[in-house]
Order: structure tokens, then sequence, then C-alpha cells
């Protein structure tokens, strides 16, 4: 007798929107049949196909439902898997909804009326969540973020780094989705550079308020970020020609142009530097010293 303990646990099916590592169980005339742990059948059509390929090979591929809502396989890389945001551009508009690029050629995403907020018009890109949607298994796309990404149970710590997706500009700074799971806040005297909406940026958590809200620095704090703004600084010093008209007087709005940094991580990146005889500063700026280092 088979007890509880004894059962297998069922391997997962096929799930659209998502990728798979599947296997080829035969060829065929329109491509190759690659099957999952459980039996099912996905065809990977034959643009897709390489003539290296053979039966019993594993190929890692993304799962699609087509415009015959069949589950279709490639090796294209979509712009957004279920469970992410993107920043997708709208191709065409129906009475139904619209349809976003999703980065695979023989597909776009739709997006359905009731997942818009305002109008949307085709050439112009948008903020979306992608999900599979319970009734038709499909992947679509909805512009209703707060229907997915919320605080109430967060899973960061001060000083992580974490990678984000600029989602909306404010009064006071940029609105960001974090790991496509948490809100977070990047304000505006955090940012020293250019920042738009649906640009992705590596960050780090600045701050967690006791109800959850989460401000991000775009750049690290204590020695750390030293090291990697010295590294910054010297990447840029070489790519014009060894100097960069910058020194402790110039402009906070120059150093921040220049360089992406702050006055006052500019100031200690300089310091930090100079002390390990890499750059030299004079009245024109500052410069590789190219001799001997400590």
């Amino acid at each position: 007798m088979t007890t509880f303990a004894q059962k297998s646990v069922l391997p997962k099916m096929l799930d659209a929107g998502t990728y798979h590592k599947l296997t080829v169980a035969r060829i065929s005339e329109h491509g190759l049949y690659l099957a999952d742990e459980a039996g099912s059948e996905v065809l990977l059509p034959n643009r897709y196909v390489s003539l290296e390929n053979r039966v019993g090979d594993t190929l890692d591929v993304f799962v699609y439902h087509d415009s015959e809502d069949r589950l279709i396989a490639t090796t294209e890389k979509p712009l957004a898997r279920v469970g992410e945001v993107a920043f997708l551009r709208a191709v065409d508009k129906t009475a139904h909804g619209a349809f976003l690029d999703w980065g695979i050629t023989a597909k776009d995403i739709f997006l359905p009326n009731r997942n818009m907020h305002g109008y949307v018009e085709p050439q112009h890109s948008y903020i979306v969540y992608v999900y599979r949607d319970s009734i038709t298994g499909r992947a679509v796309a909805s512009m209703n973020l707060r229907s997915f990404i919320s605080n109430d149970e967060l899973s960061l710590r001060r000083g992580e780094q974490v990678e984000m997706i600029v989602t909306q500009r404010t009064e006071r700074g940029y609105r960001v989705v974090i790991r496509n799971r948490y809100w977070g806040m990047i304000y505006d005297n955090q940012i020293f550079g250019d920042v738009r909406v649906g640009d992705r940026l590596t960050g780090w958590v600045r701050r967690i308020t006791d109800d959850n809200r989460v401000d991000v620095s775009l750049q690290q704090e204590g020695y750390d970020e030293v090291r990697a703004s010295a590294d910054r600084l010297l990447t840029l010093l070489d790519a014009a020609g060894g100097s960069l008209p910058l020194h402790d007087a110039s402009a906070p709005e120059q150093v921040a142009a220049l360089t992406g940094m702050s006055k006052k991580v500019f100031k200690r990146t300089v310091g930090y530097l100079m002390k390990r005889g890499e750059i030299e500063m004079s009245e024109g700026g500052i410069a590789r010293a190219y001799g001997d280092t400590p």
C-alpha cells in the first residue's frame, strides 16, 4: 500500500509566459516537439531549430500562446515574462484593448481595456505588469500595478543592492518597482544623472520606514561606494583622454553632468584616488597620474 509520504509530486505542467527546460521528443516537418517531465509537448517551429538538434537534447525555451490559442515555444527572449514589470510599446489598438511589442517576432502581448489606465496610443510606451490569466492561461499585460506590487511583506534590508525599473515621475523624485515585487522611491537629491520612466537601474536600499516605505539610492554608502566610484572615475578619465575639467570648486551640477556623482561623493573619491597616487589635481582639473602607484 502506498502511503501519502511515498507519493511522488507531479511535475509542473507547461505554463505560458515563462521559460522551460524541455527535451526534444520528436522531429517533424514543422519543427521540434519538446516535452516536459509529464510528457506534455509543445512545438518549437523550424525558424528556431538548428541542424545540430537531436532527439534527447535539452533546450531552454520560452512558451506562449499563438493567435490560434496553441502553446508555442521560442528561443527568442521576451522583454518580460510572467511576474515582471516592463516598459512596452503599443503597436496596435482594437475595440477590446491594445497590443504591445513583447520582443517576440511572431507575438505581441495583449493589454485588455479593463487593464488600462487612461488612453493608450500606438507608438507610445507604457509601464505594465505581465501576469497569467487564471481563466485562459494566456500571458497578458496590465497597467494596474497596484494589483500585483505591494510592500505589505518586505524582504529587503538597508544597504542591500537591488534591481528596479522606473515607473513614474512624482513631485519629489521617481517611483520605482524593486525586483518586480515592491514599491520604492528615489528622491531628486539622490539623482545625479538622467533618469527616465522605463529605465532599469541598480540601486541600494537607503531607508525602510516603519510603515514599509522604501527609499532607494543610486549610489552605495560608505567605503564600498568610494571604491565603486573610484573605478568609475578612472574609467571616465581614460575615456576622456586622461583628464576632466573638475576640481574642488566645480559646481555640483557640473560634477553630476560629467560623472553622475554628487559633489560629496566626487570629493571623497578624488581624495581616495589622490592618496593612492592614481590621479592629480590642478587648477585645470583632475588628471590621471601614470607613475607607480603604492
